[in-house]
């Protein structure tokens, strides 16, 4: 089975076994995308809207690497520290999704990988 990947360029990555996105056939992943800033550190620490904006963007932009636009996306799954956000979580994701909702999920927990962190997502395109 052939497979195409896209790199995040993380260390994690190499040292956890897992790529950014991966493509097989018509189906494209995209791994639990965090808020990260260019140079590493959390986007927008206190701004749940934001931080769910910069997990989007770089999921989606994972995703047309390997052929899929928003209009593919069948799935996403969001995970957050504080389901209070819930309004400001779900206003970024209907920005990109409104026109073709793929099936969604929010689920709180209790932290991320690093504390100022407020949402990981995830999603996944089939392409047509």
């Amino acid at each position: 089975m052939d497979r195409e990947y896209v790199t995040s360029g993380s260390p994690w990555e190499e040292k956890f076994g897992y790529r950014r996105a991966v493509r097989v056939g018509k189906h494209v992943h995209v791994s639990g995308t965090a808020p990260v800033a260019d140079d590493g550190t959390t986007f927008a620490p206190s701004d749940p809207y934001a931080q769910a904006k910069r997990c989007f963007e770089i999921a989606l932009k994972a995703a047309a690497e390997l052929g899929a636009g928003p209009e593919h996306v069948v799935r996403t799954r969001m995970y957050v520290t504080d389901i209070r956000h819930a309004e400001d979580f779900g206003r970024a994701h209907g920005e990109h999704f409104c026109e073709n909702p793929p099936a969604s999920t929010m689920v709180e927990v209790r932290k991320l990988i690093l504390p100022d962190m407020l949402i990981e997502i995830e999603l996944e395109a089939l392409l047509p």
